[in-house]
This record gives structure tokens, sequence and C-alpha cells, in this order.
């Protein structure tokens, strides 16, 4: 039998190819009722003068989610209590050969959501950073495979408003029916109605929560102050809130 400590000192790591690890972040927010997304403008080679997620090489010394974390915080300027503000999952990883030309890289991308994120301030690897519509994507050159990380995090983002009561996520602490449906809306793309979207939230476990309080003042065409609500304990939606499109079909 080997000495496990003898086999790691005469082990060679440059006997196998080099693979290196990077993480990039999809960063969605809610602004002027429209979703965004963070992107940065790349300043140098590869891809230089393309859009970008925000992203790069993992440290040494951090795994994945602390690298995820620090990219946005690079990016963003947030930290501490508005960084735990932000909900962020891993999505998935993506290992093309080629989609880096420097070397072979593997990155494992991670998605983001908050309210109220703030204006990006450009790295130095970076010409520009900024939150921009996701319905003006078609129109930017996109760098790597960032083209198809971020359809696959639009779609993680809309499935996981169906079964998760995330879409709070892009709330504030407090919060109307009218406010949480917009956000549906929003990340959706469909209008929904409003007496059914209001009667299956409040028929969902554990979805939100009264707080017991209004706004305070009416609509914007007058009427009663609308109740506010928090965010109820439930990790999974049942019944799910399906998309429209997926409701027909269920039928």
């Amino acid at each position: 039998m080997v000495d496990e400590q003898d086999f790691l000192a005469a082990y060679d790591p440059g006997a196998y190819p080099s693979v290196a690890v990077t993480v990039d972040v999809v960063a969605l927010t809610i602004r002027d009722g429209a979703l965004h997304l963070l992107l940065i403008r790349r300043g140098q080679p590869p891809f230089e003068g393309r859009w970008a997620l925000p992203g790069g090489f993992v440290r040494p010394d951090e795994d994945l989610t602390a690298g995820a974390r620090r990219e946005l915080a690079e990016e963003t300027g947030l930290g501490g209590e508005g960084l735990r503000r932000v909900h962020l999952e891993q999505l998935g990883s993506y290992g093309t050969p080629d989609r880096d030309p420097r070397m072979r890289v593997v990155s494992v991308a991670h998605l983001a959501f908050a309210p109220d994120l703030p204006d990006p301030a450009a790295g130095t690897d970076a010409d520009e950073a900024g939150w921009l519509p996701v319905t003006a994507l078609a129109n930017r050159q996109l760098a790597f495979d960032h083209g198809r990380i971020i359809d696959d995090a639009l779609e993680r983002a809309r499935s996981k408003l169906e079964y998760t009561p995330l879409a709070t996520r892009f709330l504030a602490g407090e919060f109307t029916i009218s406010e949480l449906r917009a956000v549906y809306e929003t990340v959706w793309g469909h209008p929904l109605h409003a007496g059914n979207f209001h009667r299956k939230v409040l028929s969902v476990p554990g979805f939100v929560e009264s707080t017991g309080t209004s706004t305070e003042r009416g609509g914007a065409r007058g009427g009663p102050r609308a109740k506010l609500y928090r965010a109820g304990d439930a990790r999974l939606l049942h019944p799910a809130l399906l998309r429209p499109a997926r409701e027909e079909t269920v039928r």
C-alpha cells in the first residue's frame, strides 16, 4: 500500500491538462418596471468591446460561492448587509472546450437577484458597466457563451417564481399584492388578472403574511388603502403559481 503523504509528495499536477475555473454572475433586478441584467463591456481581449456577465477566475483561497459574491460586490459596490439581501444560487456549469480562446476554462454560473441594486462601477478590466433591460439583449454582442448562460438564468428565474416564494426577494420587506403581481408580470413578461392573482397568492399557505397595516394612501385612482404583506415562511408554493401558457397546458 502506498503511503498517502508519499503519494502526494510525488504527485505531478503538470502531467494532466490545465483547466481553469471561473464564476459568472447573472444578476437580475427590476428598474422602472422592467427586468434588468447587469453586464460589463470588456476592455481587453478576448472579446474586447463585447458585453459580458460579471465574473472572473476563482482565487485559490475561496470556494465558488465566495468567488461569485466577490465578483458581484466588485461590480455593484455592495457589501455587508446589502450583499446579504441578495439571493444567490448556483445556476450550472459550462465547459464546452472552445468556450474561451485562451485555454480550457470551466465556468460555474450563479443567479442573483434583489431589489434596488445600485448602479455598477466598471472594474479594471471593463470599459463600462450597466443595468440593461433584458428586452435590449438582442442588440448586444455578447462574449463567450454568455448568451446561453443568460437564457438558462432567465428560464430558471421564471420557473422558480412558479413554485418558490423568491418573487418576494425582488421587493422591500413590506409590499402589496399589486407590487408582488408586478414582479410576476415583469419576470414572466405577461399581464396577469389582478383578482385571480390576489386569490391565488392568498390561497398558498405560507407564501405571504399580513403585517396588519396598510399603505398610507389609496391607489392612483383613489379607493381604499392597500393591505401590506411580508414574505411568509414557505419554501415551496403549493399549489404552484403557473405561468399562463403552462396553466393552459395543465388544463
